[in-house]
């Protein structure tokens, strides 16, 4: 067992979380990371209605006793009747273990979740945003390094820089994304400051994951190059699989368009087909630099295990080393 503020916090054995991830993070994959000894995170964005997503809490349940999280992923701006306030109610009624936040400042929704007594966890690309989130009340901050699939910001740091300053300028937990594949990395966060991790590509390329086996295959085969940057021109980052699509929407970008026209190549239900379908040329897919350290597809187990024993191991080489 490893032990750390983030351990005690959420009641978990290893303080390895799977961040909700749309259209990917559904019950099942969801329970195995948390039977693993880690902890899964549903996204609501996945689902049109609370109760749809009440739902999957509930087939979640059903297959784990261990405890799982709900990501909230918030607009741009909060306006009256949307639905991230049904989101969390839902989220509270059915009891889960912790809220993750990303998007935008989590302000709005910290009195109805501290009321709740349930823990926040908040996701940041930079420090400036770390700081502000504990002093609105978040119980751990989860700091994404520019390596991550997903949306990096706009500073363009990694994650050996962003761990190693947020743990020198934070009080509260931190937990690493971005790079983060295997226990060679787990390890490497930890020694930076971190208390935990964050991964999503490496569970992305799990034998629980529902990705089409088309895009399992390309996990393996691609390297730490086959990613690309796309949406800077609307100041939205995001780190993706470098197919077709990406190349298409990096033309239209360098020319000049509308969001709407990005839109037709990069919204998120045409990714949801091209999971389902398995054609990799289609749709904005997020996936981590880390994606070049993957070779094989396993169980989420198989993953948590590996990564706990290669920590291990890889702590007794480091301290052989430090006492010669």
């Amino acid at each position: 067992m490893i032990k750390t503020r983030i351990t005690d916090l959420l009641g978990i054995k290893y303080p390895i979380l799977m961040g909700g991830m749309q259209w990917l993070s559904y019950a099942e994959i969801v329970a195995a990371v948390s039977e693993a000894g880690g902890m899964g995170f549903i996204p609501a964005a996945s689902f049109l209605t609370a109760e749809e997503l009440r739902a999957e809490i509930k087939k979640t349940r059903n297959l784990t006793d261990k405890p799982i999280g709900l990501n909230i992923s918030m607009l741009p701006e909060f306006i009256e009747g949307e639905p991230t306030m049904d989101y969390v109610q839902v989220g509270i009624e059915e009891k889960v273990s912790a809220f993750e936040t990303a998007g935008r400042s989590p302000e709005m929704l910290i009195p109805k979740i501290k009321e709740a007594k349930i823990p926040l966890i908040h996701k940041v690309p930079q420090i400036r945003f770390a700081k502000k989130a504990a002093k609105l009340g978040a119980d751990a901050v989860v700091i994404v390094g520019f390596e991550c699939g997903g949306h990096p910001g706009m500073a363009d740091v990694t994650s050996m820089i962003l761990i190693n300053k947020a743990s020198r300028v934070l009080d509260i937990p931190i937990l690493a994304a971005g790079g983060i594949v295997d226990g060679k990395s787990f390890l490497a966060a930890l020694a930076l400051g971190a208390e935990g991790v964050v991964m999503g590509t490496r569970f992305m390329a799990s034998k629980e994951s529902i990705v089409h086996k088309n895009f399992k295959d390309w996990f393996v085969t691609a390297t730490e190059n086959d990613t690309t940057i796309l949406l800077r021109s609307i100041f939205n980052p995001m780190r993706v699989m470098n197919n077709e699509t990406a190349k298409k929407v990096k033309e239209i970008e360098a020319r000049g368009t509308t969001l709407e026209e990005m839109l037709t190549y990069a919204s998120g239900k045409v990714g949801k087909k091209a999971y389902e379908t398995g054609d990799l040329e289609v749709g904005v897919i997020a996936v981590g630099e880390c994606v070049g350290l993957i070779n094989e597809i396993k169980s989420v187990k198989e993953i948590i295990d590996e990564m706990i024993a290669e920590a291990d191991e890889g702590l007794k080489r480091l301290n052989g080393i430090v006492t010669g």
